[in-house]
């Protein structure tokens, strides 16, 4: 194993050799591959903008030579309101169509009429027979030229028609394009762009120091016909110091300036402009990517050398241990003689243990039944109380109406008599129906909840507390508003919880000067809120959080079991609402209900 170890140490210098070397130049490769992909996409993107930027005006001098105007005007050259009139009308056209100058050329060359007649490098009486676009147009061609002006210095690319008048060459009419706009895009931007001329002069470019600079080397032949078109005017030419080479199938160039820089080419020829678009591309991020993935993967073969030393290394260390953990087990099963003796005896103290837990659980289980047993009782307890406190009003104004109903019969009144027994089998029923929905005042009503109207509520109510009103000589006030109220809840239950809170009410007021009690509803959002106010002593603090518990009440024996409000309690909130009590800042207490306003949408889903 130490010598398979030895080897593999001794192999993996040559492979770092091998991968530094020859994998260099395939990273190179690659990312370069993916660099030109990328430099491709951006030299796509120049040539289509400048290919759309002239293709606007290409069609322009042709529509302008058709004018009658330019016609009459190279017809009648010398004549000075004509002249006039075109200076004008080209000055519009060329404001219009945002290009750099339009003028107008004789076949002599002289030009009689320009858009910038009235500034100091206006064209008229400039001649440019020289022009190579005016040469092709006074043939009768459509042509094109580059070049730098020699009157405004301004650079443009010219569009040259010939004006036909009578299906003869009168004229030419020249259209110059500003194309800084795009220039101005190239500046800052990842890549290097420029446009060079058939000669390899620099024309357009991102670079400025770039401008007028040739690409190709100088030659004699290249400097005369730039010279003959006076393409650059009295302009300089200075060669770049470039070197070129090829990676693969990778044009590169080298440029030696301020510092050194190698650049990936791509260039595009663009035969109706007769120009060449270049976009070079820094090679130092792509060299850098290059060197970076050599130094990862140097730095992963290195790591697989060291983690393949120290696989082979634990690999004796587990040998070694193996015979160590042989003798450990054997130790151990020694031990485990031992220690099985004392779990037996500890198994048997667990079982023990666990025969006491049952029979404790079996106890508890017997104290918890005893415990619902009682809770049972204690429920039907209250319950049978509820129902003696809920029937005791109802069965008072039975008892009124019996008494009333024999009077009025010993009188012959029968109808009248008839009416109060109409009324004590109504209270019966609502008696039957009482008592068959306290089981369910809890937690489970048995009743659904739906729309209940408030006024029918208030009004079955008064039925039963009238006697009470009467008793404690009491004015009930009641202010619902013009517009019915509908609340979400169940009609006998939320009338159990008024004759609570109206009788307590009564019993509040009986005796005082003001034994007014008011009774009003208001709509507070999708809220409707119920209050009852006497004019009473009020809740004193002492008792205020105890009043709606079960058996509490503050009246005398015999009085009250102080249940109502503890079951008018469990009624609001069984309807989704709530109940509260409060003293009025000018003396009585407040009782205030709070429930939800029945909607079309709430009955739907219900």
């Amino acid at each position: 194993m130490k010598v398979r170890l030895l080897a593999a140490l001794c192999a993996a210098p040559l492979l770092l050799f091998a991968v530094v070397f020859q994998g260099g130049t395939w990273a190179t490769r690659s990312y370069m591959d993916e660099a030109s992909l990328q430099a491709n996409s951006a030299l796509r993107l120049a040539v289509s903008a400048l290919s759309g930027h002239l293709s606007r005006y290409e069609p322009l001098p042709a529509l302008i030579a058709d004018h009658d105007d330019i016609k009459e005007l190279i017809t009648h050259p010398d004549d000075k309101s004509l002249r006039d009139a075109a200076n004008v009308y080209l000055k519009e056209i060329n404001s219009l169509l945002e290009s750099s100058d339009i003028y107008v050329i004789t076949l002599d060359g002289d030009t009689i009429a320009a858009s910038n007649y009235d500034l100091k490098t206006s064209f008229v009486g400039q001649n440019f027979s020289y022009r190579p676009y005016f040469q092709d147009a006074a043939k009768g061609r459509q042509s094109r030229f580059y070049a730098l002006g020699t009157t405004s210095f301004v650079r443009g690319y010219f569009f040259a028609s010939p004006i036909l008048v009578n299906g003869r060459i009168t004229g030419v009419i020249v259209f110059k394009v500003d194309i800084s706009s795009i220039e101005a895009s190239w500046r800052g931007g990842e890549y290097k762009i420029f446009v060079s001329d058939p000669e390899g002069i620099v024309f357009m470019t991102g670079s400025p120091e770039w401008l007028y600079a040739s690409t190709l080397p100088l030659t004699s032949e290249r400097l005369k016909r730039t010279q003959v078109s006076r393409r650059y005017a009295e302009t300089d030419i200075a060669p770049l110091p470039i070197t070129r080479s090829m990676l693969g199938n990778h044009e590169l160039i080298a440029m030696t300036t301020a510092e050194r820089r190698e650049y990936l080419v791509l260039s595009q020829y663009m035969p109706e402009a007769d120009w060449t678009v270049n976009v070079l591309m820094d090679t130092a991020s792509v060299r850098a990517q290059a060197r970076t993935t050599i130094i990862a993967i140097v730095l992963f073969l290195a790591l697989a050398s060291l983690a393949l030393a120290i696989v082979m290394q634990r690999r004796a260390r587990l040998a070694e241990r193996m015979r160590m953990q042989l003798e450990a087990h054997n130790e151990l099963e020694h031990r485990v003689e031992e220690r099985t003796a004392d779990l037996a005896l500890v198994n048997e103290r667990i079982e023990e243990e666990i025969a006491e837990r049952r029979l404790t659980e079996q106890e508890l289980r017997k104290t918890q039944a005893d415990l619902i047993q009682a809770g049972k009782l204690a429920g039907l307890g209250q319950m049978s109380a509820a129902l003696s406190h809920e029937l005791n009003q109802p069965l008072a104004a039975a008892k009124t109406y019996a008494d009333s109903a024999a009077m009025l019969i010993d009188l012959e009144r029968v109808p009248e008599a008839r009416d109060n027994v109409r009324r004590i089998s109504g209270l019966i029923d609502r008696m039957a129906s009482i008592s068959r929905h306290l089981r369910n005042f809890a937690r489970k009503p048995n009743e659904k909840l739906g729309s209940v109207e408030l006024d029918a509520v208030i009004a079955d109510t008064l039925e039963i507390v009238s006697a009470r009103l009467k008793t404690a000589d009491a004015d009930l006030l009641i202010e619902l508003g013009s517009d019915a109220v509908m609340v979400h809840a169940g009609f006998v239950r939320l009338q159990q919880v008024l004759v609570n809170i109206i009788t307590n009410a009564a019993d509040a007021i009986e005796g005082l000067a003001d034994r007014r009690i008011h009774v009003s509803a208001e709509r507070q959002n999708e809220k409707i809120i119920l209050t009852v106010r006497d004019h009473g002593a009020g809740v004193p603090a002492a008792i205020a959080d105890r009043i709606f518990d079960p058996f509490y009440t503050t009246k005398g024996v015999g009085k009250g079991l102080g249940l109502g409000l503890s079951i008018s309690y469990n009624i609001i909130k069984d309807f989704g609402g709530s109940v509260s009590v409060s003293n009025h800042p000018d003396g009585g207490a407040v009782f205030r209900i709070e429930l939800e306003a029945a909607t079309a949408a709430r009955e739907a889903a219900e």
